[in-house]
C-alpha cells in the first residue's frame, strides 16, 4: 500500500490551494479516503473524508464551505481543493485509508504554509 500526496505550498492568506493522492497497491475503488492535517503543536485532526463510490462526503466544521474533497477511482487519486485559505490551515495534510480507528495506510504528507 502506498499513497503519495503532493501539492502543498506556500499561499498567502486568501489563496487556494489544490493536494492530490496517488494511491497504489490495493483497490482504491473498495475503501473510503480521507484527508487529515496536524498543525505544529497540535493533533492530527479529520478534514474530510469520501465514501469509495464519492457519493457520501464529510467535512470538519472549521473547512466546511471553503475545503472540496474529490476522487477519480479510474486514476487511483484523490483530491482536496482548498480555497479561501487562513493561517490556521497551516499544517501538514496526510493522504489517509480510511478514517479514524480504521484509518491504517497514511502518505508521507504534504506541507501547507498559509502566510503573508
Amino acid at each position: 500500500v502506498q499513497l503519495v500526496e503532493s501539492g502543498g505550498g506556500l499561499v498567502q492568506p486568501g489563496g487556494s490551494l489544490r493536494l492530490s493522492c496517488v494511491a497504489s497497491g490495493f483497490v482504491f475503488s473498495s475503501y473510503l479516503m480521507s484527508w487529515y492535517r496536524q498543525a505544529p503543536g497540535k493533533e492530527r485532526e479529520l478534514v474530510a473524508g469520501i465514501s469509495s463510490g464519492g457519493g457520501v462526503i464529510n467535512y470538519a466544521g472549521s473547512v466546511k464551505g471553503r475545503f472540496t474533497i474529490s476522487r477519480d477511482n479510474a486514476k487511483n487519486m484523490m483530491y482536496l481543493q482548498m480555497n479561501y485559505l487562513k493561517p490556521e490551515d497551516t499544517a501538514v495534510y496526510y493522504c489517509t485509508r480510511g478514517r479514524g480507528a480504521a484509518a491504517d495506510a497514511w502518505g508521507q504528507g504534504t506541507l501547507v504554509t498559509v502566510s503573508s
